[in-house]
C-alpha cells in the first residue's frame, strides 16, 4: 500500500512538472509570437516616420505641398496610435517581459519624433488639426493611478473617434528615460501625471469627459 501511495504521488510530480513547462513553453512561444507582430508593425512605421522626416526637411529646400506634410503627419499618428491600442491590450493580457518594455520604449520615442514633427509642421504650414498628447507613467505600479489612466485612455479613444483626422492623438509614457522627451517635458509646468496637453498650449490635469478636452481643441 505505501508502495503504491507514492507510485501515485510521484506520477503526480511528474506530471506537474510535464505540465509546468508545457505551459512555458506555450507562454514563451506566444510572448514570441506577439513580438514578432509589433516588430513588424514598428519597421513599418519607422520607414513612415523617415518619409515624413524627409518631406519635412524638404520644405527647407523648396516650396512642397503643405497639404501633404499634414496629410502625412495625420495618417501616420492614426497608424501608431492603433499600434499603442495593440500594446495596451498586450499589457492587458499578461506579464510585460524586458522585451515588451524595449518595445514601449522604442515606440516611445517614435511618438516623441511624431510630437516634435507637428510641431515644426504647425509653424512652417496654417494647419486646422489639434495636437492632443497623453502623458502617462507606464510602470506605475499605483493602482489608483493605474485606474485613472484607464479611464483617461478610454475618454481619448472617444475623442478619437469623435473627431477622426481633426485630431493627432499621440500618447507617451514619461517613465521611457528619453533624453528628447525629458526636453520636451521640461517647457511644460508639469506637477504630476496624467495629464494631456493640447497644441502645446494648454496643460490639462482633470478629464472626466470628452467634453472636458473640446474645449481647447482647435
Amino acid at each position: 500500500m505505501l508502495k503504491s501511495r507514492k507510485h501515485v504521488f510521484w506520477e503526480a510530480l511528474l506530471i506537474t512538472i510535464v505540465v509546468f513547462f508545457l505551459g512555458l513553453l506555450i507562454g514563451i512561444a506566444y510572448e514570441g509570437s506577439r513580438l514578432d507582430r509589433i516588430n513588424e508593425y514598428y519597421t513599418i512605421s519607422e520607414i513612415s516616420l523617415m518619409d515624413i522626416l524627409a518631406l519635412n526637411d524638404a520644405l527647407e529646400l523648396s516650396d512642397v505641398n503643405c497639404d501633404n506634410l499634414i496629410a502625412s503627419n495625420l495618417d501616420f499618428a492614426d497608424r501608431i496610435y492603433e499600434e499603442a491600442k495593440l500594446l495596451e491590450n498586450y499589457d492587458a493580457s499578461g506579464r510585460i517581459t524586458d522585451n515588451m518594455k524595449l518595445a514601449h520604449k522604442k515606440y516611445d520615442l517614435m511618438r516623441t519624433f511624431l510630437w516634435i514633427n507637428s510641431i515644426k509642421t504647425h509653424e512652417k504650414c496654417s494647419s486646422n488639426f489639434s495636437t492632443v498628447i497623453y502623458l502617462y507613467e507606464f510602470r506605475t505600479r499605483d493602482l489608483a493611478k493605474k485606474a485613472t489612466q484607464s479611464v483617461w485612455s478610454n475618454i481619448l479613444f472617444d475623442l478619437k473617434q469623435e473627431k477622426g483626422q481633426e485630431i493627432i492623438l499621440i500618447p507617451i509614457a514619461v517613465d521611457s528615460e528619453l533624453a528628447s522627451l525629458d526636453s520636451l517635458l521640461k517647457n511644460f509646468d508639469i506637477p504630476s501625471y496624467p495629464i494631456v496637453t493640447i497644441n502645446n498650449e494648454h496643460v490639462v490635469d482633470e478629464v472626466t469627459s470628452v467634453e472636458d478636452l473640446e474645449n481647447y481643441l482647435n
